[in-house]
């Protein structure tokens, strides 16, 4: 090894500034882009309005595959009669959101968990049971996918599902199918 090779630096990753400005510049898009400091807010000059919409349009294009995701994720849902009302792309991840308990008991019947010995058939089941059946079957249906589980006092008779990226999405469906 030389000296020359000791000293040598790998160039640094490029600016988020730099990064999309770039990346607007590849789309054809008009739109300055302010240069900052390490960890302060990249800020984007006003936009003319056909370029902000070819940005919502690319966007769009971009969260594409978690908008499908979603779609099929939602449809398959209700031919289970399971309802999601709060069903949403947020952040780039798909948030289930409130259901009630009976149709997440299903969810998790559908997800082949299986009902503690103790309970009758037909007996209502509470929140923290069908949070546990939840906890323990939503990862081993989807290949270890994560599904933040949560009961709210604020809410009876629901649970609160939280987000999932679109990957988890499609395993969820896939297991879902069969």
């Amino acid at each position: 090894m030389t000296n020359f090779d000791t000293h040598t630096r790998t160039p640094a990753p490029p600016s988020p500034s730099s990064e999309l400005r770039a990346a607007l510049g590849q789309a054809g898009l008009r739109a300055g882009v302010a240069d900052t400091e390490a960890g302060n807010l990249v800020r984007i000059t006003p936009l003319d309005p056909v370029d902000a919409q070819q940005l919502a349009r690319l966007i769009r294009t971009g969260a594409k595959r978690t908008l499908m995701a979603a779609r099929a994720l939602r449809k398959i849902c209700e031919g289970y009669r399971i309802d999601l009302p709060g069903l949403r792309v947020e952040h780039g991840r798909i948030t289930l959101g409130p259901i009630r308990i009976d149709d997440a008991a299903r969810l998790a019947r559908l997800l082949d968990a299986v009902p503690q010995t103790t309970e009758q058939p037909g007996t209502p089941v509470d929140a923290d049971t069908v949070k546990a059946l939840l906890d323990h079957t939503f990862p081993q249906a989807t290949g270890g996918g994560a599904l933040s589980v949560s009961v709210r006092e604020s809410a009876p008779g629901h649970l609160h599902l939280g987000s999932i990226d679109a990957r988890t999405a499609r395993r969820l469906i896939r297991a879902l199918q069969f």
